[in-house]
């Protein structure tokens, strides 16, 4: 079946650096767009970062840029996301996401990491 596994979040004080990843599996990995999506406590999920399936074109929300980097390893159907000198209003849930590049109704969601920054 269907398998996203996010990794990697936990407390880090500003300035702090720490890089997610997210495991896939039960899918063609390089057919989907993946995407990193977070949700703070009373606010909308929004996206974070994307990196499309074939050339690995990258999207950032502004909040980030410059900040975070997408990155993906199709050989290991693993996407990750290295994020610098975070802030405390980087503090979420976040969420990888899988979006086949053909069809929009084919995606999926992981579970989730808490990243937390704080002092």
């Amino acid at each position: 079946q269907v398998q996203l596994v996010e990794s990697g979040g936990g407390l880090v004080q500003p300035g702090g650096s720490l890089r997610l990843s997210c495991a896939a599996s039960g899918f063609t990995f390089s057919s989907y767009t993946m995407s990193w999506y977070r949700q703070a406590p009373g606010k909308d999920r929004e996206l974070v970062a994307s990196i499309t399936a074939a050339r690995g074109i990258t999207n950032y929300a502004d909040s980030v840029k410059g900040r975070f980097t997408i990155s993906r390893d199709n050989a290991k159907n693993t996407v990750y996301l290295q994020m610098n000198s975070l802030k405390p209003e980087d503090t979420a849930v976040y969420y990888c996401n899988a979006q086949h590049f053909l069809v929009p109704g084919d995606d999926y969601w992981g579970q989730g990491t808490q990243v937390t920054v704080s002092s």
